[in-house]
């Protein structure tokens, strides 16, 4: 596939990923106040997350993969199934797609009336912390290691779900569920990242306080994606004849 087609591809995946994640933690999460049954609530995030991508994969995943996420990208990368020239590319791309869908966000989210971020809250802007912004107050080393194991399951998935041996066709539903559950398992400790590009897209306009941790979600998930590649390329090789 020509490499312009599959940047596209990765640039809208990842839009429509921030844009449909992010913009329902910041615009429906809470909607009408805290306890309001018309609120979709932490629950409901994690699914608009997972359906992002179980939707993104079956229109791009034929163009580009369907990553979506530099710690994607690396993780496969490190498990052989991805090019390293091609790495810097497909992040450029998967950043830039990020950034303007949370310019979007934040453009209908100012709509409302007394619409304000407050960089000082945790989740601000949908944004990813820790200590006094996490949503749990939970620290630095337990927000590292969330990120770093639940970003490594998440690749072993993706790698398992589209090994050439895998059911065919099933890869984005089992990936989307997989988002879903990572997000219910982590929300309350770092607001869920596991991906770079989506950490960075709404740290941009969160605030100093998101800037300023930015580092842990683009260290933790990398690594973490790189630590699930190898572990995969191991357990799912092919054994050898004879």
């Amino acid at each position: 596939m020509n490499m312009a087609k599959r940047l596209a591809a990765e640039l809208l995946g990842t839009f429509w990923l921030v844009l449909g994640g992010c913009g329902s933690a910041v615009l429906a999460a809470k909607f009408g106040g805290e306890g309001n049954p018309l609120g979709i609530g932490f629950v409901g995030v994690a699914l608009a997350f997972g359906l992002t991508v179980l939707t993104g994969a079956y229109a791009f995943g034929h163009v580009s993969g369907a990553h979506f996420n530099p710690a994607v990208t690396v993780g496969l990368c490190a498990g052989g199934r991805f090019p390293a020239r091609d790495v810097v590319p497909y992040i450029l791309a998967q950043v830039v797609g990020g950034f303007l869908a949370a310019c979007i966000l934040l453009h209908i989210a100012s709509g409302a009336p007394g619409f304000a971020i407050d960089g000082s809250q945790a989740g601000a802007f949908a944004s990813n912390g820790y200590g006094p912004l996490s949503p749990g107050g939970y620290s630095v080393a337990a927000a590292f290691l969330c990120e770093v194991v639940l970003t490594a399951m998440f690749l072993v998935v993706i790698m398992g779900a589209t090994h050439g041996r895998a059911p065919a066709g099933f890869a984005p539903l089992a990936i989307g569920l997989a988002l879903t559950l990572i997000h219910l398992i982590s929300i309350p400790v770092t607001n869920t990242s596991v991906n770079p590009a989506r950490s960075t897209a709404v740290a941009v306009f969160a605030g100093s306080g998101a800037l300023s941790q930015l580092w842990l979600f683009w260290v933790a998930p990398l690594l973490g994606g790189v630590i699930g590649g190898i572990a995969y390329k191991w357990i799912g090789a092919e054994p050898r004849p004879g």
